[in-house]
């Protein structure tokens, strides 16, 4: 969501702030667990980090992990179409992330994979790592970890963060936007891209993360959808922050 966003329209139901008529007594802002789920071009990397950094909260992003893992997985010659070695080989790397939202980090067996996690040869082999069982529990296990530990809350970004991962999140936020508004916001990350070519990714992704059996992608019955197709990422943000700032007040 670094790119190719609407001009500012009339910001959606869910995100209309509440006028209180309370007085409010100066507190602590309670610790929540946020979980924002969605398919990719939806925002959920730059609304995450901006809301957790906004309201003093760590950052997790979760397809980071899945992209440390495969990548190792690339570089240790392990075959990731085969199911049983990747399987094998899911509990060897020791994956660490860091949870500042100013400066999210991620390391594989004590090396930077900030840069490397990012490549298309990655990005082309992630989904069928992920799909995985093995990973999958490995990852969701380290992902709890976590979350247990942000002592001040935490927004953990994802496709199966609300459903599987922290199903008793605070508050669970699902984005979503049009193929076309998501194609031509990736498009606009990467020079020279084919707006149908990654139109046509997207939707091939999308496709193997809902069918995959472990975990798919999929809204939480009671998370808050936000269609971004429309808005601005300020105007994504600034929803997100009052969703969680009304979700505090009430713990």
């Amino acid at each position: 969501m670094r790119g190719g966003f609407a001009r500012a329209p009339v910001p959606p139901t869910p995100c209309i702030r509440k006028v209180s008529t309370t007085v409010e007594t100066r507190t602590a802002p309670a610790a929540v667990i946020v979980a924002i789920d969605g398919p990719s071009g939806t925002g959920k990397s730059s609304t995450s980090k901006a809301v957790a950094a906004q309201l003093g909260l760590s950052y997790l992003d979760t397809g980071a992990q899945y992209r440390a893992i495969t990548w190792w997985m690339l570089n240790n010659g392990i075959d990731v179409q085969d199911a049983m070695e990747v399987a094998t080989a899911a509990a060897k790397p020791v994956i660490v992330s860091g949870t500042d939202p100013a400066a999210p980090t991620i390391t594989v067996d004590g090396e930077d994979a900030s840069g490397p996690i990012r490549t298309q040869e990655v990005t082309s082999k992630v989904s069928a790592v992920s799909a995985v069982p093995e990973v999958r529990t490995r990852i969701t296990e380290l992902q709890r970890t976590i979350a247990a530990a942000a002592e001040r809350g935490i927004v953990v970004e994802g496709r199966d963060i609300g459903t599987t991962v922290l199903p008793d999140a605070d508050l669970k936020i699902f984005l979503t936007a049009s193929p076309e508004a998501r194609a031509a916001r990736r498009s606009g990350e990467v020079k020279g891209s084919d707006l149908a070519a990654t139109k046509e990714a997207l939707i091939k992704r999308d496709a193997a993360d809902s069918g995959r059996k472990t975990s798919p992608l999929a809204k939480a019955d009671d998370a808050v959808e936000v269609d971004t197709t429309e808005l601005t990422l300020q105007q994504v943000i600034e929803c997100v922050v009052t969703l969680v700032e009304e979700k505090r007040a009430t713990k």
